[in-house]
């Protein structure tokens, strides 16, 4: 199975490389509404490749495929890994507790380092907000954000809009457009040190989705309703009426403790119980990035609840998100028709 060339006849996004002119994917912030779509839609094609018996794609055979993660990952490694791998490309996985990092190398000497292997896309995991943008500049192909500091995480961000739109399908309720308008999505947690929230706001918003924030009051950004979010600081009035509640994970490390009383009065205030599910739509979703702190932020039986959970979909559909953007970015490398001209955004 090889890539579309022109996915354009649905009319939401201009035709060939106009579809998604830039070079990197570094932000959602970078993206206009019609390129989320874009990248949406392409990643409906690689959701039905992953459900077959047979999931081999020569779309990027030849290529090499750098994931060069700074910081510990499971999760996002292992699905950019499978991603490229089921594209066809060959993928390097490069840990910083093994690198030259660790012994002082500057990251403008990684980044030139990386250059000179002639990778065709680099995936790139930071601890630091705007790493990889450094790294970008850089270098001569692709780079795709695998979260940087307390920025952004895109690919997380898109897939978690492509398990939703999945289920909203399935419900009878999907926009023909794709959008979201009129959907109420309540985002609750450390919202402070997570770029999977600012990430997700971003795209949410562009959508046409309205956002809630929730979390205690040292956990909250300072001047986050800039971003033209509600914000809420009691639980049960941010479920109030909302179609989809995202849970976020405490980043203890980030913490040194110094931010919340106990886990257990965080459950108390601030986790999803079943009881204060209830006080949302009958039918509301359930989402969370992981990885999860069960009995914590989200009790188990929450977690696992069939019909209203959609956490082990968004692992799904992470796989093909990230290699609907190693596609399409590494499309104009391979010079297929109308992809081979233009210039960068």
């Amino acid at each position: 199975m090889t890539s579309p060339q022109d996915t354009s006849s649905q009319g939401r996004y201009p035709a060939g490389g106009r579809a998604f002119p830039h070079r990197n994917l570094i932000s959602i912030g970078a993206l206009q509404t019609h390129e989320i779509l874009f990248l949406l839609d392409e990643a409906e094609q690689w959701v039905e490749l992953n459900r077959h018996a047979s999931k081999d794609s020569d779309a990027l055979n030849g290529l090499t495929i750098i994931n060069a993660f700074f910081e510990n990952s499971t999760r996002t490694l292992l699905s950019f890994e499978i991603a490229g791998k089921r594209l066809g490309a060959d993928v390097v996985n490069m840990h910083a507790a093994q690198s030259s990092v660790k012994k002082g190398e500057t990251l403008i000497d990684t980044a030139v380092t990386l250059n000179a292997m002639r990778a065709d896309a680099i995936v790139i995991r930071h601890g630091s907000s705007g790493a990889v943008g450094l790294i970008a500049g850089k270098v001569d192909c692709p780079v795709l954000n695998a979260g940087d500091g307390q920025h952004e995480h895109p690919t997380q961000a898109l897939l978690d809009a492509l398990a939703l739109r999945y289920t909203l399908r399935e419900r009878g309720d999907a926009s023909s457009d794709g959008m979201m308008n009129g959907l109420t999505v309540t985002i609750c947690g450390d919202i402070l040190h997570s770029r999977v929230a600012r990430s997700n706001i971003l795209n949410l918003q562009a959508l046409g989705a309205k956002v809630r924030l929730c979390s205690p009051p040292a956990l909250m950004p300072s001047g986050v309703e800039a971003m033209g979010v509600e914000v809420f600081y009691r639980f049960d009035d941010a479920l109030d009426g909302a179609d989809v509640v995202m849970m976020l994970r405490l980043q203890n490390e980030r913490m040194d403790g110094q931010f919340i009383p106990s886990p257990r009065e965080y459950r108390h205030l601030y986790g999803l119980t079943r009881e204060r599910l209830a006080l949302a739509r009958p039918d509301a979703i359930v989402m969370h990035p992981g990885p999860m702190n069960r009995g914590v932020e989200i009790d188990s039986d929450v977690a696992d609840m069939e019909g209203r959970s959609i956490i082990t979909q968004q692992v799904e559909m992470g796989v093909a998100i990230r290699m609907a953007c190693l596609d399409v970015l590494t499309r104009r490398a391979r010079k297929l028709p109308g992809w081979a001209e233009g210039e960068w955004a």
